[in-house]
């Protein structure tokens, strides 16, 4: 069974052989990460306290002026499959791909949701690369006749730009709270 406990930040060893490397700029996007959301990914270590996977972590709890952070021992390992480990755990993660319709869904409701979306990763020209294909308006090229008109549902909320749209009752409150998320119009 696996148990997370709190370690002193001073007595983790980072590996000395780590290929991979984190700028600086993503060392600040996992200490922003952490202050947002908390340390919920704990830093793998072996019996030594010797870091085998969450360098980047690390070096953001440094950043973050913590004194303990949340590490999960791995003695089980031997001194080889660490070595391993520690490529596996980074080129794994690496090999993934991603949704892109899903991931605009994703962005787009966060968004709403006034999540600050600097937190998660994306750069700004990633998520507007991303959003614009929502944002912006397709060119129609039929001819929408009154036999055939666009419909929405309603509660659906559409980004324009800086603006938003949604298929409501401006009479119901409940319609108004969702389209500015509380605030005012």
């Amino acid at each position: 069974m696996l148990t997370v406990e709190y370690r002193p930040l001073d007595k983790l060893i980072p590996y000395a052989r780590n290929a991979r490397t984190h700028s600086p700029e993503q060392v600040a996007q996992i200490a922003a990460s952490i202050k947002e959301f908390g340390f919920n990914n704990p830093i793998l270590v072996d019996g030594d306290n010797g870091v085998i996977a969450g360098h980047g972590r690390l070096l953001a709890a440094q950043k973050l002026g913590l004194d303990k952070v949340p590490c999960i021992e791995l003695s089980h390992l031997t001194e080889a499959q660490k070595r391993a480990y520690i490529l596996a755990d980074n080129k794994l993660a690496e090999n993934a791909g991603w949704d892109k319709e899903l991931l605009k869904i994703e962005l787009q409701d966060l968004n709403l949701d006034k999540i600050n979306l600097d937190t998660i990763g994306f750069s700004e020209l990633e998520i507007d690369n991303l959003l614009k294909d929502i944002n912006t308006p397709e060119k129609e090229t039929e001819d929408i006749s009154p036999q055939k008109q666009a419909r929405c549902s309603l509660g659906e909320v559409y980004i324009l730009g800086g603006h938003k749209l949604m298929c409501g009752d401006a009479t119901k409150d409940a319609d108004v709270q969702t389209l500015t998320g509380g605030g005012k119009a």
